[in-house]
């Protein structure tokens, strides 16, 4: 079937009226959105037959021959099933964290004088790490 787009006038030839959602997302940009369409189902007068994607009343070239990212104009887009998109964006709002004001980091404990080393800090080795887990020789 072939499409023809950005045509007006009388789409009650239509022999069959289909609704279907996509959602879509930018590899470039990374923007998502979702949209619904009304694909009209048309025969030509050489009976042919056609198919016109319509948005809003207006007819719109097919999302599934080229889509463009609505945000940069990409064309490297994922198509998906309907819901994707908001199902995302409604998970991401209940995790989202609330936003705080400035943090005050905790100050150290009293400095306590160990034996022998004083104050000094220890500086950790991979050595130190894996000790634990080296088998001795028997």
């Amino acid at each position: 079937m072939s499409e023809i787009a950005g045509q007006t006038g009388p789409r009650g030839t239509a022999t069959a009226v289909v609704h279907e959602s996509y959602s879509f997302a930018c590899m470039r940009c990374g923007h998502g959105w979702e949209q619904s369409y009304e694909i009209e189902h048309h025969t030509d007068a050489d009976g042919h037959e056609f198919v016109r994607y319509v948005v809003g009343g207006q007819v719109v070239p097919s999302p599934l021959s080229r889509p463009a990212c609505q945000n940069c104009d990409g064309h490297v887009v994922r198509i998906m099933r309907a819901g994707q998109v908001s199902s995302v964006r409604d998970a991401a709002e209940r995790h989202r964290a609330p936003h705080a004001g400035p943090v005050e980091a905790p100050k150290p404990p009293a400095e306590a004088a160990g034996p022998a080393e004083g104050n000094a800090q220890h500086h950790w080795h991979l050595s130190d790490l894996l000790h634990p887990f080296q088998r001795k020789a028997s």
